[in-house]
């Protein structure tokens, strides 16, 4: 495959190396930010530590005189902590991206892959998102709404500059391909 024909502006630059196929006609996938295995991190840190919290008040409640199942249940909590955090990093690495001649492809999953195609034609809202711990590491998230429920994907842990030149890439292959909607 090959890149659509455009002109290229000096804005459009960032947006030019998304979805280059190689010549051996296989899709370059683009990576989501490192950065956002903290994000990704931060976001599952908070139910484990209400269920470390848990595991330490509920004992107390009970008035067990049993500490050793405190200790049990906050090394369950730590170990699950743990594992949690060597996960994040690999389920940022299994993200990526693809803009093809008629699709933007997103994947993510690290047992359980998923792999959504949107077509541009079928784009009706891109919007580029951004919460605190985002706008900390300089990063956002990009998502895209189509008339079908099931379609509507984020695209998290882009960098701002590349979140914001490949919206506005979307929109201009979305307006150009728009198919009887």
């Amino acid at each position: 495959m090959t890149e659509p024909a455009h002109s290229a502006s000096p804005s459009d630059q960032p947006v030019a190396r998304h979805g280059a196929a190689s010549e051996t006609g296989a899709t370059a996938w683009l990576r989501v930010s490192p950065k956002y295995a903290w994000v990704d991190l931060v976001g599952n840190l908070i139910p484990v530590v209400i269920a470390g919290g848990a595991a330490y008040v509920i004992p107390t409640y009970i008035r067990t005189d049993v500490p050793v199942l405190v200790v049990i249940a906050l090394a369950v909590v730590a170990a699950a902590f743990l594992v949690n955090a060597i996960l994040a990093f690999r389920r940022v690495r299994a993200m990526g991206y693809a803009l093809r001649e008629d699709d933007l492809v997103f994947r993510r999953g690290i047992m359980f892959e998923r792999v959504v195609a949107v077509p541009y034609g079928r784009l009706q809202l891109v919007d580029v998102t951004r919460g605190p711990l985002l706008r900390a590491l300089g990063l956002a998230n990009l998502k895209f709404v189509t008339a079908a429920a099931a379609t509507g994907i984020a695209l998290p842990g882009l960098v701002d500059a590349d979140a914001e030149a490949l919206r506005d890439e979307l929109i201009r292959l979305a307006e150009s391909r728009r198919s009887g909607l």
